[in-house]
């Protein structure tokens, strides 16, 4: 059975195909990432309270995946891994790029814009890259953050990619839109129309050609990892407001690209970095951190509005616009392989698993985990249980959390505070019969083949990988053959 993500092409089975398309004119991508949006929190993935029509609208154009999967669930991380087609572990991209956290690609590391700039494409971005070292990210056009507030402006960040598209149109393009929405804002309060509310989501300003949505609390989606109690409802509604500001975004950048008249040339892929910054969500690798929203389109599309169910990793995007640019790898192996041949399918055989590489978020988290998820089971080893899981500091200061803190709750949604604090050596969660990941099944000896298949993938993909926190298990095996001696 062939898998996806490094399973295919790096362990044996057959090497990743070139997609034989009609050749057009040009073969343009404009790639759109969010902040910390959830799944499940789009009309067109089944959410029937927010409104988001533009993502709706690129759905029903184009191909929405409902098992897409970032590596990590923090933004560096998981962005360094989208523009590298490399594990966290592989690229040095370990955790945030920012301020004192420092993080940053290894000197070896060739990006998809460096990569496309060899097959003379034009490239930008627009807003959040959150990505080191600059110089290994050649754009021709970079807008930062300070020119469109913060990446919430939509409408200027709108207006400065059709400026993008109407130049140069003998080229083709690569795009990237980096949107902070719907991630928390360092406001916490603020006057919003002439009220005085909390706004931890950059709804303190008014923004140019955005119409405020409010949401009434008692509406929103609280999902099972949190405890349905008034301020996560406000959270929540705070958070939907900002989504919808995201996709009206969206939608003004697509109806750009639409009157430069290079729309039906363009490969779209909308996603998000990680899940919703909510406790239990964002920066771990529990589903609700990684699997995440991933919308297609393409014009080879056979028919707009279809669903595909392949378990796709970010790693796969970078050996996909590789393949629909027609540029070449770099001179190492990709661990990702290319989505287009099964562009059209709904159920591709062989991509049934996907992996997870984390190990800091900020720097004072260091957390690593590697996790390898397949159809029905999801296996996590923690290779520091000992400590206590981190918080970062927007979701240690949210309300959400001080919330629990005040109420001395034992439970967080369906999990257990405790155990969300202080976690096994192993996890093993059945996502079919427990898909909330709360009743680990590493310690029972009626899943212990199940445990040991996925330990051997896992440790596989990792040498595979040169994950350097191997040395670990060396150091680990050895302290175990001093303390008990040899066991023949």
């Amino acid at each position: 059975v062939f898998v996806s993500g490094l399973s295919r092409n790096k362990l044996g089975s057959a090497p990743p195909q070139k997609t034989d398309f009609p050749t057009r004119p040009q073969r343009n991508v404009l790639l759109l990432i969010s902040d910390d949006h959830g799944i499940d929190q789009c009309g067109c993935y089944g959410n029937p309270v927010i409104r988001t029509p533009s993502i709706d609208r690129l759905s029903d154009e184009g191909i929405r995946f409902t098992h897409a999967f970032g590596v990590a669930a923090s933004c560096s991380a998981s962005r360094g891994s989208i523009l590298s087609g490399l594990y966290t572990h592989q690229n040095g991209q370990f955790g945030h790029q920012h301020n004192h956290h420092h993080f940053s690609y290894h000197a070896w590391v060739r990006s998809l814009p460096a990569l496309l700039k060899k097959k003379d494409y034009r490239t930008g971005i627009i807003g959040k890259l959150h990505v080191a070292q600059t110089e290994q990210l050649p754009f021709d056009l970079v807008v930062p953050s300070r020119d469109i507030m913060g990446n919430r402006d939509v409408k200027t960040m709108a207006d400065k990619a059709g400026d993008f598209f109407n130049r140069d149109k003998e080229k083709p393009f690569f795009l990237l839109i980096g949107y902070s929405d719907p991630h928390r804002s360092a406001h916490r309060t603020g006057l919003i129309r002439g009220v005085e509310k909390f706004s931890g989501f950059g709804n303190h300003q008014i923004y140019p050609g955005v119409q405020p949505t409010d949401f009434d609390p008692r509406d929103v989606l609280v999902p099972d990892f949190l405890p349905d109690v008034l301020e996560v409802r406000e959270e929540l509604a705070d958070q939907y407001e900002s989504i919808t500001r995201l996709d009206t975004g969206i939608g003004m950048v697509t109806e750009k690209l639409r009157q430069s008249g290079r729309y039906e040339n363009t490969l779209i892929i909308y996603i998000s970095d990680n899940g919703i910054p909510f406790p239990g969500a964002k920066t771990t690798i529990y589903d609700p951190g990684v699997h995440l929203p991933m919308i297609v389109y393409s014009p080879d599309i056979e028919r707009g509005g279809r669903v595909n169910r392949a378990m796709v990793s970010f790693v796969d995007l970078v050996p996909t616009i590789l393949d629909w640019t027609g540029a070449s790898e770099p001179d190492y192996e990709l661990p990702g392989r290319s989505f287009l041949p099964m562009l059209n399918q709904e159920n591709p055989s062989g991509w049934d698993e996907v992996f997870h590489s984390h190990t800091f978020h900020e720097i004072t988290m260091y957390y690593p985990m590697r996790a390898v998820s397949t159809r029905r089971y999801k296996y996590i080893i923690n290779l520091f249980p000992e400590l206590e899981y981190p918080f970062a500091t927007d979701l240690f200061a949210c309300r959400t959390w001080q919330g629990i803190l005040q109420r001395r709750s034992r439970m967080m949604g369906k999990r257990r505070v405790s155990d969300y604090l202080h976690r096994p050596g192993e996890e093993l969660y059945d996502l079919e019969e427990d898909p909330s990941e709360v009743r680990n099944l590493a310690g029972y000896r009626s899943h212990s083949d199940i445990l040991s298949q996925l330990r051997t993938k896992l440790t596989a993909m990792r040498h595979k990988t040169h994950d350097p926190w191997l040395i670990l298990k060396d150091y680990e095996d050895n302290r175990t053959l001093y303390r008990y001696g040899s066991r023949k």
